[in-house]
């Protein structure tokens, strides 16, 4: 179905030195496929994974609850619940270090490069590039946090004032309402904000027994809900299925199942994550109607009952 709870997921313990926190795999156990997102709750003091810096994944982090330091290239920031942290593929290593129970959702795309490894040889074929390679993991720990474990915690630097523009706190910024005969919502565009532009993040809260927006469903784009608070049913085709805070839900691309957010009780309000795709269709059943999202149309489909051949 899709849809796994923070609660039922598979957690791991990483604890080696300085990196110490629990990963719960939200993504894998609800069945995303080109993007994921990990609860990563981290100890104080310690740090969640090596200093490390992608070459085409673009990550987005949400703090859950607590607090932190973000540590991007040279530059230092205090982190809170409620903010947003974009970090970019090439745009410097990064890494979070805990200060008090922090705890957070990071998104993320999944690109699979090809690297060629000759395991005789000692080396990975990387582009042109022949470099030299170890196995990924030595008694079960991979080797990145062996070697980052070995070296100790970063400098961290004083903390930049203002933080950079890459993080912004969900509060700062003004929400966009919308009222239509089924929806009624307050959203606040968080990737936006933070300048991502391979996937967005978007904070929404739903009136009481109003609908996220228009049931429907992506050719290209995957998208992944999280609950954070309130109660609701996720929509998908013909099943309704309970959301409450906590419940995860992926949506990969191309299934043609519709899907749409409801709110009971006194609201719900999630986070929405997905992927931008100028491809993209994304088809309303109840309309009959298929927006391209790249040029920005909207068309309502007419059924045909017969092709003559004719354009």
């Amino acid at each position: 179905m899709g849809v796994t709870h923070i609660d039922e997921a598979e957690r791991e313990q990483a604890e080696i030195g300085h990196l110490r926190s629990t990963w719960t795999y939200l993504g894998d156990e609800a069945g995303s496929l080109t993007v994921g997102v990990n609860r990563i709750q981290i100890a104080d003091g310690a740090w969640a994974t090596p200093f490390h810096e992608h070459g085409r994944d673009e990550e987005i982090f949400y703090v859950l609850a607590g607090s932190g330091v973000s540590l991007h290239g040279d530059t230092a920031a205090e982190v809170r619940a409620g903010d947003c942290i974009l970090y970019s593929g090439g745009r410097g290593a990064h890494t979070v270090r805990g200060v008090d129970g922090l705890d957070v959702l990071a998104f993320g795309t999944r690109n699979a490069d090809e690297a060629v490894r000759f395991p005789r040889l000692g080396l990975s074929l990387l582009g042109d590039r022949a470099v030299q390679s170890e196995p990924g993991s030595r008694h079960g720990i991979p080797i990145q946090w062996l070697r980052e474990s070995e070296l100790g915690p970063p400098v961290l630097p004083e903390p930049a004032q203002p933080r950079p523009r890459t993080i912004v706190n969900v509060g700062d910024l003004e929400g966009e309402f919308l009222e239509r005969a089924r929806v009624a919502r307050t959203r606040r565009d968080l990737g936006r904000a933070i300048g991502s532009i391979k996937t967005g993040l978007k904070h929404v809260e739903l009136a009481p027994g109003k609908e996220s927006t228009a049931m429907h469903c992506h050719s290209l784009e995957e998208e992944i809900f999280y609950v954070l608070d309130g109660e609701g049913v996720f929509v998908l085709g013909e099943d309704e299925l309970t959301a409450r805070p906590g419940t995860v839900i992926a949506r990969p691309a191309g299934t043609g199942v519709a899907h749409v957010l409801r709110a009971r009780g006194d609201g719900m309000t999630f986070l929405a994550y997905g992927t931008r795709e100028p491809g993209d269709l994304c088809y309303y059943p109840r309309s009959n109607k298929i927006a391209f999202r790249g040029v920005g149309v909207m068309a309502r489909l007419e059924r045909l009952d017969y092709w003559d051949g004719e354009d």
